[in-house]
């Protein structure tokens, strides 16, 4: 089969494209970037580079032509205002759905994510994939995300010839994670490195870490998920993938060898949501949303019906970026 890949370089496109090339059911991978690179460079001796970008519809019909199956990657989390970041994110996914259902591709692969749930005070703690996808009340990543899934499923209604997979990770490690979507500006580069370099020279600095639950995956498992969409070893649908244990932010101290002084998680979660429904609140400090309340997958689904278990721990893949 032939497959195309919009966003290749970044994390998602990283591990997954070892899987492919080790596949003996794909043949052929297209590679759709805005920014050139060489494929054999990296060793990807099956991809041929396309240069293109989600916001133009000619380049991505040309790109997916005689494509099997679309995997889209391609996705701004920071780094554009509101207007660039919903055209890359929403317009773009959807003309690269579009384009797909178009040129007859079998299945559509969409990487989303865990916001896609939203961070309600009634979202349960192990949510399965029936539970409904809700804007978040103000972080823009996680309502693009909710938009995104309502949009995309109403596509795949007019175009039920190609199949729709959607993936809910929740945070992405591993060691092609940090830098990947989020570049540290210059300026402040010496400042991180030198807070690092801290940590490790003085182990065992006490902190204040609010005791909340949280998932996380290596970008390994996610990798893996999506191999599986793009082989359709499982139905089409939406599926939860997350490693199998739940930490909490004491955990994450202790491991990055800080004492962990714990702070109760609720009062925390309580001064998030204060402080998220704030008027004119900047776009960064937004994400403050995120711990308002648990989000926490149940993963069940992706076990049973695609086949797919993580072979990393949160932890483990915790380690595998900070080492």
């Amino acid at each position: 089969m032939t497959v195309a890949v919009t966003g290749p370089t970044g994390t998602f496109g990283l591990a997954l494209m070892p899987l492919l090339e080790a596949d003996d059911r794909v043949e052929r991978v297209i590679g759709i970037a805005r920014r050139p690179f060489d494929p054999g460079e990296r060793g990807w001796s099956k991809m041929e580079y396309r240069r293109g970008d989600v916001r133009d519809v000619d380049a991505l019909r040309t790109s997916f032509k005689d494509a099997d199956v679309v995997v889209h990657l391609a996705f701004l989390i920071v780094g554009g205002g509101k207007e660039t970041t919903h055209a890359i994110n929403v317009e773009g996914t959807l003309n690269a759905f579009r384009a797909a259902a178009e040129g007859g591709v079998q299945r559509f692969v969409y990487a989303s994510s865990i916001a896609a749930y939203g961070f309600h005070p009634d979202n349960p703690v192990g949510m399965t994939e029936e539970w409904a996808t809700r804007p978040a009340g103000r972080l823009f990543y996680a309502q693009e995300k909710a938009e995104l899934e309502h949009l995309l499923e109403e596509e795949a209604l007019s175009h039920p010839e190609t199949a729709l997979y959607l993936l809910r990770p929740p945070v992405v490690l591993g060691p092609d994670a940090v830098g990947a979507k989020v570049s540290i500006p210059a300026v402040l580069e010496p400042l991180v490195r030198g807070i690092g370099a801290g940590l490790r020279r003085l182990p065992g600095l006490p902190a204040l870490v609010p005791d909340l639950p949280f998932q996380l995956i290596h970008q390994d498992d996610v990798a893996e998920a999506l191999r599986l969409c793009v082989v359709g070893a499982g139905p089409p649908g939406a599926y939860n993938i997350a490693a199998d244990d739940v930490v909490t932010g004491v955990d994450i101290a202790r491991e990055l060898g800080l004492r962990a002084v714990r702070v109760p998680g609720r009062p925390v979660a309580a001064a998030a949501r204060a402080v998220s429904n704030l008027p004119f609140l900047p776009s960064s400090a937004q994400w403050i949303e995120a711990i308002s309340h648990p989000a926490i997958m149940d993963t069940t689904k992706a076990r049973t019906r695609l086949g797919w278990t993580p072979r990393h721990s949160a932890i483990e893949s915790l380690r595998a970026t900070v080492r």
